[in-house]
C-alpha cells in the first residue's frame, strides 16, 4: 500500500472519526448556567477542541493500522471482501 494511500485514507478516517467525538463531553451554555445575552442556550460552552482533536488523532491511527494490516498482511482486497457473505 502506498504512502499517499495511507494519508488518503487517513484523511478520510479522520474527518468520520471527528464527527463521531465531537458530541462527547459537550456541555451547553443552558446546563452550565451561564447564557450571555446574545449567545444560545445550546451553543456549547467549553468545546475541548485541541483534546478531541488528539483523541481523533489516536482513534484513526488505530483504524487506519488495522486496515493496513488487513490489506498488507492478511490479504483482504475489495474482491476477496465481495466474496464474503453472511
Amino acid at each position: 500500500m502506498p504512502i499517499y494511500s495511507i494519508f488518503a485514507v487517513y484523511f478520510i478516517v479522520w474527518w468520520l472519526v471527528i464527527f463521531m467525538v465531537l458530541p462527547f463531553g459537550v456541555r451547553t451554555h443552558d446546563e452550565q448556567g451561564d447564557v450571555l445575552l446574545g449567545t444560545t442556550e445550546s451553543a456549547p460552552a467549553n468545546l475541548r477542541l485541541v483534546r478531541k482533536m488528539i483523541i481523533t488523532s489516536v482513534i484513526s491511527a488505530i483504524i487506519v493500522y488495522g486496515i493496513w494490516y488487513g490489506y498488507v498482511k492478511m490479504g483482504w482486497t475489495a474482491e476477496v471482501l465481495s466474496h464474503i457473505s453472511f
